[in-house]
């Protein structure tokens, strides 16, 4: 039974309409960024005037540098699962580009964890109207 559950809670915790999907997105985080840090991850967010898509939105942004293919995926997957675990910590409708290093694979999942926790608190305080 709980092996039923997990896929759930990933799917219902970073779902697509959760995601930074087009480039154009990503682009306008990136004009009229603010900017949140912790160890390992930077946070590039920007608050979002449309009230048409409530929530958060969270892109990740793993760049050729950190490696080949499947180190940039596996980068990718630990983070994912970071990300749906805290991203009921951001209430409003902010855009965020995640831009980890490549120390997160040897991060500890409980600390990577923290970080982004940390990440989406800042972003939550920084977003306030």
């Amino acid at each position: 039974m709980a092996a039923d559950q997990v896929p759930q809670q990933r799917a219902a915790g970073f779902a697509r309409r959760s995601r930074l999907l087009k480039h154009s997105d990503f682009q306008r985080v990136y004009e009229e960024a603010r900017k949140s840090f912790s160890g390992n991850v930077t946070a590039l967010y920007r608050v979002r005037a449309k009230a048409d898509i409530s929530g958060p939105r969270v892109g990740l942004a793993v760049g050729k540098a950190l490696g080949g293919a499947v180190i940039r995926n596996r980068i990718k997957r630990r983070m994912r699962a970071a990300v749906s675990r805290h991203l009921g910590i951001v209430n409003y409708p902010v855009d965020i580009v995640l831009h980890p290093r490549k120390s997160v694979l040897q991060l500890d999942f409980a600390k990577l964890n923290g970080e982004i926790q940390h990440l989406f608190a800042a972003v939550q305080k920084g977003a306030r109207p």
